[in-house]
């Protein structure tokens, strides 16, 4: 029987080679006997792409969690991206975030769609230790936070309106005063994300903070990430998101689409906000792999950047033309197996609130533009803070500490040396890459970050100390809170 909880058992490019073993094999029967040869059949229309890199390995096995973001693998899978560089490619959806890590720790996994934390805190030891590599970024923005209906009415009340629709960005300053009822009358005020070294774990603590409502502090002793909180947040993976809010476990949470829509489409819940209106073209997911599989496979690493990146561009091609089409790939139960209608509310330009309140966020899933898959080490200065921010890291580090960790888990000298050997291919336009960035990128505009403060990957502690809450310079965090 078919298992439809990974992608099909053999590897497209198995038909690919099959197939240009038949049309040589059939052109050589054709001259032996006689008859024309392929410089006058219409064999020699065919287009085979050959693989360019002697590769180490070539059956390769890649995990996933059903997000939509998950795109690139499943586009270069299905478009033959991966077969056109001669690997032979499994795609296998994992439990959790947790699983996944350590199957690719252990092996047992090639690599991974991965939390872009990841990668970085298995390097430095936050959790399961291991040196991982990303040599590929996947995406940007694509989150959101969405709250219980009754948490919606709560906040209504608190949110500025015009023509009758509530005005976006939506501020948790609108969340403050119902988290303060909860708490005078006793009760905890329960949020979700999806793991604690996420995007959604550091944005939905932004966005709380940045609204004067504390997320809560992690320590070396208490794990939880809620010492000092106004907000308890706690983890559930993505797919199981909705059903824990609908059974009141949760009064909201941070998430990847389609979860957010599905709340929509459920009838149980409203987004009210995008992470791009939280931080306007924030770093998204990687790809992750072990230093040790990049060392052993250089050339398979390689490879695989090619095929990413070619899919990438194509997701993004022609002003996001294609995502009709990605829409109904990811659809499919082996990769994300949500509706269709409720993957193209985000994919397709649109995202959609409160019911009925549809409106275009053209920017919302990005996966090629604005140079989205190369590895900026300001990406992972980033999360890098805010794991100091909350207590993840324990102890103060100087800025070289942060730049040094950044360089020896993103990997742009990969991705540049792939997308090079792309341009010389045809594929993709030599425009299409940052070849002369240090890997920084300009300082974010406070414009475009909810709470107007500035980030500079380059002086992280200095960046620290500009947020209001959080901790600070040699700040430490015991059973009691914050130690100065």
């Amino acid at each position: 029987m078919l298992d439809f909880n990974t992608s099909p058992p053999r590897p497209k490019g198995f038909l690919r080679a099959l197939q240009t073993a038949t049309v040589g094999a059939l052109t050589l029967a054709i001259a032996a006997c006689g008859g024309p040869t392929a410089s006058t059949t219409e064999t020699q229309n065919v287009d085979i792409s050959l693989p360019t890199l002697d590769l180490e390995k070539t059956d390769l096995t890649f995990g996933f969690i059903k997000l939509t973001d998950m795109a690139p693998l499943a586009i270069a899978y299905e478009k033959g991206f991966f077969e056109d560089e001669g690997l032979y490619v499994t795609l296998e959806p994992q439990a959790n975030w947790k699983v996944l890590l350590d199957r690719v720790i252990d092996g047992e996994l090639d690599g991974a769609h991965m939390l872009a934390g990841q990668p970085l805190a298995a390097t430095i030891g936050f959790g399961t230790e291991a040196h991982i590599i990303t040599p590929f970024s996947m995406d940007l923005n694509g989150n959101g936070i969405t709250v219980s209906n009754d948490i919606w009415a709560q906040m209504k009340p608190h949110i500025p309106e015009e023509d009758g629709k509530p005005v976006h960005p939506i501020s948790a300053t609108a969340l403050k005063p119902v988290v303060d009822d909860y708490k005078a009358q006793g009760k905890p005020f329960n949020m979700g994300m999806v793991f604690p070294v996420s995007t959604h774990n550091y944005e939905l603590r932004y966005w709380l903070a940045a609204g004067g409502l504390h997320p809560g502090y992690y320590s070396p002793d208490n794990t939880s990430g809620q010492i000092d909180a106004d907000v308890l947040l706690s983890v559930t993976p993505p797919p199981q998101m909705p059903a824990t809010l609908e059974a009141g476990t949760i009064y909201g949470y941070c998430v990847g689409e389609p979860w957010n829509q599905q709340a929509v489409f459920k009838g149980i819940g409203v987004p009210v906000i995008t992470d791009y209106e939280i931080w306007k073209n924030n770093p998204e997911k990687v790809f992750g792999i072990t230093a040790q599989f990049a060392e052993d496979n250089p050339n398979t690493t390689l490879a695989l950047t090619k095929a990413l990146i070619r899919a990438a561009e194509w997701l993004d091609a022609n002003d996001n033309a294609n995502r009709p089409e990605a829409v109904e790939i990811l659809a499919r139960p082996e990769y994300v197996g949500a509706d269709a209608e409720v993957i193209a509310n985000s994919m397709t330009g649109t995202f959609e609130y409160e019911k009925g309140d549809k409106r275009d966020v053209p920017d919302f899933n990005v996966f090629f533009r604005y140079n989205a898959t190369y590895p900026y080490y300001s990406d992972a200065v980033w999360y890098l803070t805010q794991m100091r921010r909350w207590g993840q890291i324990s102890e103060a580090k100087d800025d070289a500490w942060f730049d040094e960790t950044a360089k020896s888990v993103y990997r742009p000298d990969i991705y540049l040396e792939a997308a090079r050997m792309l341009v010389e291919e045809g594929h993709v336009s030599e425009a299409d890459f940052p070849w002369d960035t240090d890997g920084y990128k300009p300082a974010t505009p406070e414009t475009d970050i909810i709470d107007g403060v500035v980030y500079d990957g380059r002086t992280p502690n200095a960046y620290l100390e500009s947020l209001t809450i959080g901790l600070k310079a040699t700040d430490t965090v015991g059973a009691g809170g914050v130690i100065n």
